[in-house]
């Protein structure tokens, strides 16, 4: 192709177009179409330079003038904060609503292997002395177990936490599909508590274990346990899809999974500021404590609301996470 005879041919109505955009605002009927027909023209001659000629300056002048006559002619969408506060105000509880069933039943199973794991270990010195050596055992007690709380500037710390937390409940939520991986990074992070607990309680400092554990624990646990929950939930749609083909099914519970790893971004974004400012705090261990459980509840109000969006759309999430 000559790029130049081309460009003579179809100069005229690339600088007509140029014309009428440094005038959009003041368009009238006739001249809106007239940038709609030339925004068409533009649009094919840009496709055929581009498949015929190598000459990147054209090829940038009118890539230029097709976007800028693009967003003239057929409008863009305006910046708009409704689909995200609509996603935080009713998507994400309705999907956490809609999976309740599995992650707080993987919650309460997880609290009693937790709690059988810190009880023995607490009351069978050897199996304390198996896990821990004395020398590991006092520096737990005395010295690592606190300090792990406030050895970092707090920003940091929280970045940090954030990043770990966010590791896990990923692993959860993408693992899932496979159910068994799932279960095992879950079983590894319950266990690891469990024997925390039951050394610090062996040693009587039961009350500096859930001083520092319940404040953030409680958020931070919930979100561990709904993204293993979700992700578990996502490999059975897989093994039992109902009614539906295996891969409608695994593609509608993936889309609510999705929502859910989304929303529990801020969920653990919030579960660690109060693990590096409200933890480390000089604030009594009741208010510590408190403002951990008021967390708790708030999620759980959270969650309630959910329910009420689930029941008034039939029990079906939104399409915006699944459908």
């Amino acid at each position: 192709m000559d790029v130049d005879a081309y460009t003579d041919a179809h100069r005229a109505d690339w600088d007509r177009l140029e014309a009428l955009l440094r005038t959009r605002r003041r368009w009238d009927a006739d001249q809106a179409d007239e940038a709609l027909e030339l925004y068409r023209r533009t649009t094919t001659h840009l496709s055929v330079v581009r498949s015929s000629s190598p000459d990147p300056a054209l090829v940038s002048r009118l890539s230029s003038l097709v976007g800028r006559a693009r967003a003239a002619v057929l409008g863009t969408t305006p910046l708009s904060w409704r689909p995200a506060l609509r996603f935080v105000t009713d998507e994400f509880p309705a999907a956490l609503a809609a999976s309740a069933r599995w992650w707080v039943t993987t919650a309460l199973v997880s609290l009693v292997v937790m709690v059988v794991v810190g009880s023995w270990v607490a009351t069978n010195p050897d199996v304390a002395a198996a896990v821990a050596s004395p020398e590991e055992t006092r520096r737990l007690v005395e010295e690592e177990f606190a300090s792990y709380y406030s050895s970092n500037p707090a920003a940091s710390f929280a970045a940090r936490v954030w990043t770990n937390n966010a590791l896990v409940a990923a692993t959860c939520l993408i693992t899932g599909v496979a159910i068994v991986p799932v279960l095992w990074v879950l079983f590894q992070n319950v266990v690891n508590v469990g024997i925390s607990g039951g050394i610090l309680a062996a040693n009587g400092r039961l009350d500096l274990f859930l001083g520092l554990i319940t404040p953030h624990g409680l958020l931070e646990l919930t979100a561990v346990f709904v993204a293993a929950g979700a992700g578990m939930k996502l490999g059975w749609s897989w093994i039992d899809p109902g009614a539906e083909t295996r891969t409608r099914s695994l593609a509608r519970q993936g889309r609510i999974t999705v929502g859910i790893a989304l929303g529990l971004v801020g969920v653990l974004f919030v579960s660690g500021l109060i693990e590096a400012f409200v933890t480390p705090s000089g604030l009594p261990t009741w208010a510590r404590i408190g403002i951990g459980v008021l967390a708790e509840l708030a999620f759980l109000a959270y969650v309630w609301r959910g329910a009420r969006v689930l029941r008034a759309r039939g029990g079906v999430p939104d399409d915006a996470l699944g459908s």
